[in-house]
Formats: C-alpha cells, sequence, structure tokens
C-alpha cells in the first residue's frame, strides 16, 4: 500500500506565498508522476502541477508563473512552491502519485487526504 502525507497548507493573504510538500511511502518500487490537484467549493477538482520522473513538467494555465513544482526522487517526495497567491486559489489541495510497487506490473494511483489553502485578506 502507498502511503501520501500532505503538509504545508494554510490561510495566507493576497500576493503571499505557500509550500506544500507530499511524501509517498510504502512498498514502492518506483513512482512515475507525482503531482498537486486542487478542488474549490462547488467546482469539480482540477490538476495544478504535475512532474515525472524525468522531469517534464505540466501546469494549469492559471498558475503559470506562480507556482513551481520540484521532486526529490530520492525522497519519493514532491513540492509546491505557491507564490503570488490569489482569492482564487483557495481550495483543497491533493498530492496524487503514480507507483509501481513492489512484486506487481503496473502502476497504480494513490490520493492523499487534501490540506486546505485559504488565500483572504
Amino acid at each position: 500500500q502507498v502511503e501520501i502525507v500532505e503538509s504545508g497548507g494554510g490561510l495566507v493573504q493576497p500576493g503571499g506565498s505557500l509550500r506544500l510538500s507530499c511524501a509517498a511511502s510504502g512498498t514502492i518500487f518506483t513512482i512515475d508522476t507525482m503531482g498537486w490537484y486542487r478542488q474549490a467549493p462547488g467546482k469539480q477538482r482540477e490538476l495544478v502541477a504535475t512532474i515525472t520522473s524525468g522531469g517534464t513538467i505540466n501546469y494549469v494555465d492559471s498558475v503559470k508563473g506562480r507556482f513551481t513544482i520540484s521532486r526529490d526522487n530520492a525522497k519519493n517526495t514532491v513540492y509546491l512552491q505557491m507564490n503570488s497567491l490569489k482569492p482564487e486559489d483557495t481550495a483543497v489541495y491533493y498530492c496524487y502519485c503514480n507507483a509501481r510497487r513492489f512484486l506487481t506490473t503496473s502502476f497504480t494511483s494513490s490520493w492523499g487526504q487534501g490540506t486546505q489553502v485559504t488565500v483572504s485578506s
């Protein structure tokens, strides 16, 4: 089983910054993609940013130039540095991991429980 632990959410004023962290643990052989999704009240969950083991990065247009995703493959950890935060960034942020466990041949997706990010004055 793959466990996902997120940290770093909170309340911040518009224009401020937050850094989210997410660590995957368990019987992991290798991880392909890690990333972040978010869900605001009354809206569908949307992709924020993803990063592959090879370093290929994808951002939703609304965060380009403000958010930076990075990854430590040795620690199975992904980070999301969020700068110039806006009220519309308010949401629950979920960490995502696509991993292959030992003694298996396929990749499966795992999700964290989510961390609240609130941008408000």
